[in-house]
């Protein structure tokens, strides 16, 4: 069987410096161009996979909280619930991560194209393709 190139499996493991540069992106494009729409960003590493997770504050809320749950109870479990935005694989360029969306109607990471168009971008490209969601 012939080997191909599949831009959502492998990956290479991401050095604790790169990590930290690619938190510091996110978090600076996410705060420089989607203020407001989100109470803190969430960058976690495992592996290859950089994950990229928002919280923003539900508001006041209409309506009585779930059965058994204290309105403020309700209001401080969305608060801290995350709202999953994408995934993004690492090969050894910080400049060149492959992309997957988290689609809540299936519960996972879908792979999927930058809003550029390519399978393959930076860090804040990511963002940018999964923003809309805030």
């Amino acid at each position: 069987m012939p080997w191909y190139y599949n831009p959502h499996t492998g990956g290479k493991k991401i050095p604790p410096l790169v990590q930290a540069a690619t938190r510091d992106r996110i978090v600076r494009y996410a705060n420089q161009h989607h203020a407001g729409k989100f109470t803190r960003i969430d960058v976690r590493f495992r592996g290859a996979l950089c994950y990229i997770d928002a919280y923003t504050d539900p508001g006041d809320l209409p309506g009585r909280p779930p059965e058994g749950e204290t309105r403020k109870h309700w209001i401080e479990r969305l608060r801290n619930t995350p709202t999953h935005l994408c995934r993004i694989r690492y090969f050894g360029d910080p400049e060149s991560w492959s992309f997957a969306f988290y689609t809540y109607a299936q519960e996972k990471y879908e792979p999927n194209f930058l809003l550029t168009g390519k399978d393959h971008g930076t860090p804040e490209e990511a963002f940018e393709t999964c923003a809309f969601v805030l």
